[in-house]
Order: structure tokens, then sequence, then C-alpha cells
């Protein structure tokens, strides 16, 4: 396995679920009419590090050393360039 897949419901800071595989999480949302976003993360690595890795980030070369010195940075760090959908009341939007 070599990434996860994570539930988070609209506004809320906290994930909700973790599934090994897409068909486990959609099966989870579907049954609880979930509203929300399953993300799919890399596993044992970082967004960031991920994203810098597969060069989906949108940084400039001049400050990609500069954001990966700051903390902030790299643990708020997200992309839409991660596999994702959206579901409203359990149905993939």
């Amino acid at each position: 396995m070599k990434s996860v897949w994570i539930f988070n419901k609209n506004n809320v800071g906290f994930s909700s679920g973790v599934f090994s595989e897409l068909d486990l999480a959609e099966s989870w949302i579907k049954e609880n009419s979930l509203t929300g976003v399953l993300t799919k993360y890399p596993l044992d690595q970082g967004v960031f590090d991920w994203a810098v890795e597969n060069d989906v980030h949108n940084i400039k070369p001049e400050k990609l050393a500069e954001k990966s010195k700051q903390p902030n940075f790299v643990g708020g760090f997200t992309t839409a360039s991660q596999e994702h959908y959206h579901y409203e009341n359990g149905v993939r939007a």
C-alpha cells in the first residue's frame, strides 16, 4: 500500500475516516449519506514532499528552498493535484 484515502467532512478540522481502498471509502460515505471530500494521501511522506517529488506544487524555483524551511507552510500544505472527490449526501458530486 502506497497511499490511503482520507475523508473530511466540510468545515471540520479533523478527518473522520481513513481507508486503504477507494471503494471501501465510497461505500462508507454512501452508507452514511456524508458530505465532504475524499482525498488520496501518500503513505510515509508529507504532501509537500510528495508534491515536490512529483512536480505538482506551482512554487517558483527561487521560492522552493525558502518555503521548504517554513514549518507552518510545510505542515499546512495541500494541493489540488492530489486525487480527490467531492460528495453530497453520500453521492459523488
